[in-house]
């Protein structure tokens, strides 16, 4: 599976995880916030350097740095019709992407050093897409805790996919779930709703992103 090594205020990642998003691909995030001590130094043994983000791609045996080289490497190897051949992001996006964190607070750019923390011995899953504001949120505490997880993009595919699972279920009820993690998704929790939290070492799920985030920080905090 694709390892990126990353920090959730950082507009060069969010723009990586937006690519990952659109080409419906899992990765496994290792946070790397201002102040960590978990996963920059071996970002570095791995890379050479602490600059995030950074991708390992194992499937072709590749190190990459370069939000530009890093989105351009999985549309190409990972994309199919036109994402393909769509280019990576401008200026214009990098402010865009600088503006979200911005109005955020900059949540998820420093580590949480006043804890001492537990690291879970198996990966914690999250089912979220990119834009989501609310899967946002528990992105950012992940990310301060330095918590590792494997993220399992859930991106709106049709017109049946818009809006909250209630608008959903009352306007198209008899519409299939397409792509591949919202049919998860739905077989696991019994609808598509992101945040979705799987924490096989505590045999936990939940949904709604206060809920994860109290989980998140008792347990890992």
């Amino acid at each position: 599976m694709l390892q990126l090594y990353e920090f959730e205020a950082c507009p060069f990642c969010r723009m990586v995880r937006e690519t990952l998003t659109e080409l419906d691909l899992d990765a496994v995030i290792l946070p790397c916030p201002r102040g960590g001590t978990r996963f920059r130094p071996q970002a570095e043994a791995v890379g050479g350097r602490q600059q995030f983000p950074l991708l390992v791609d194992d499937n072709v045996n590749r190190v990459i740095y370069e939000s530009r080289e890093i989105i351009a490497h999985l549309r190409q190897t990972y994309g199919q019709g036109q994402a393909r051949e769509k280019s990576p992001p401008g200026r214009v996006g990098e402010i865009g992407s600088a503006l979200a964190s911005v109005v955020r607070g900059m949540a998820g750019m420093h580590a949480d050093t006043g804890v001492d923390r537990a690291c879970p011995r198996e990966l914690p899953e999250l089912y979220s897409f990119e834009s989501s504001p609310y899967c946002r949120r528990v992105r950012e505490v992940l990310c301060e805790l330095e918590v590792p997880y494997v993220l399992r993009n859930t991106g709106k595919i049709g017109l049946a996919d818009m809006g909250p699972p209630w608008v959903r279920e009352k306007l198209f009820p008899n519409a299939p779930v397409e792509g591949r993690n919202r049919q998860h998704l739905m077989d696991e929790a019994g609808r598509v709703q992101v945040p979705y939290l799987v924490d096989a070492n505590t045999q936990t799920a939940l949904h709604e992103s206060a809920d994860i985030e109290a989980y998140l920080r008792r347990t890992y905090g």
